[in-house]
């Protein structure tokens, strides 16, 4: 039985997942140009940049740049993505961002050695050092999740069972160290979800932990975002991470093909039609999904940008 939520918030990550894949430099002003925009459509969170190396990942080394220069817009709550306990130092030192504790591992060995040079165990050290890091500067810390989660280019499939360990892992560190985790994150880092995986990682974990809310970040590489997001739905998940125009991808998860995440206009569009509310304004996400193929200068695969909503074919109809 299907347990649609009546409302769902988007997490809109264009600005960092979006460009941090991109060949060629975003200049700093579009990328401000592009996240004062995305304020303006309804979106009540927005994740602008990551604190990374710029070697490892050029496209962020002007993120202090970027954090400074935007308009912050009533209502909208800004976040960096922070890896390690520098990151979390310098998302700070902007004091213009809002940042929260999380504890998160990853599903794949192999993955996380190459985006973030762990091992699981050294992962799994360094989330107690960091929630050390967030207790010292006040920061709550109620959320979690596991990178990998239905699948890796180089491991292959993820067995639920790994999955509950590592939720397992989880719970272990948050009693020790006195946290409460209320949300629960489940990432198709490398898109190897499919509607079926889907609800068996969510299911279990539903049925093991009821009482958390749950994420799903989804990627679109092999065209099962749109159809993930709706299987999420028919399980009552309310919060999902999308890009703009379907821009972004992991640069170390060893894609071939489109490394796009799910895009959020054609999730608002979908949410819309079946009668969920997203607070979100269809047309002025068109109007970004556009204005972000400007930016990088080559087409992006959302279809709804290109295809239009039904609002305005309905009104034509009607007239």
């Amino acid at each position: 039985m299907s347990n649609f939520p009546k409302r769902v918030q988007i997490k809109e990550e264009g600005p960092r997942e979006g460009f941090q894949i991109e060949k060629t430099f975003v200049p700093t002003a579009r990328k401000i140009e592009f996240i004062n925009a995305l304020a303006d459509t309804g979106l009540k969170t927005i994740q602008i940049v990551s604190f990374v190396s710029p070697k490892v990942v050029p496209n962020m080394a002007d993120a202090e740049e970027v954090v400074a220069g935007i308009t912050p817009k009533p209502g909208v709550t800004y976040t960096g993505l922070a890896l390690n306990d520098k990151g979390i130092e310098r998302a700070l030192a902007t004091k213009r961002l809002t940042v929260k504790g999380s504890i998160t591992l990853c599903a794949s060995e192999s993955f996380l050695k190459r985006n973030q040079n762990r091992t699981l165990e050294q992962q799994l050290a360094a989330q107690r050092e960091s929630i050390a890091l967030y207790k010292q500067h006040g920061l709550p810390i109620e959320g979690a999740g596991i990178s990998a989660a239905f699948g890796c280019n180089f491991e292959g499939d993820v067995p639920v069972a790994r999955i509950m360990g590592l939720a397992a892992d989880i719970f272990t560190v948050a009693a020790e160290q006195d946290v409460a985790i209320k949300s629960f994150a489940l990432m198709d880092t490398m898109a190897w979800g499919t509607p079926d995986r889907i609800k068996r990682v969510l299911g279990a974990l539903q049925d093991k932990y009821p009482d958390l809310e749950y994420i799903l970040h989804l990627h679109d590489t092999r065209g099962m975002g749109i159809a993930n997001a709706y299987a999420g739905l028919e399980m009552g998940v309310a919060h999902f991470d999308a890009c703009v125009a379907g821009l972004g991808g992991c640069p170390f998860a060893g894609h071939k093909g489109a490394a796009g995440n799910v895009c959020t206009e054609d999730l608002a569009f979908m949410c819309a039609e079946m009668g969920i509310e997203t607070g979100l304004d269809l047309e002025k996400l068109i109007e970004c999904a556009r204005l972000a193929e400007d930016i990088v200068g080559h087409p992006l695969p959302g279809s709804v940008m290109v295809g239009g909503s039904l609002a305005k074919l309905r009104q034509k109809v009607a007239a």
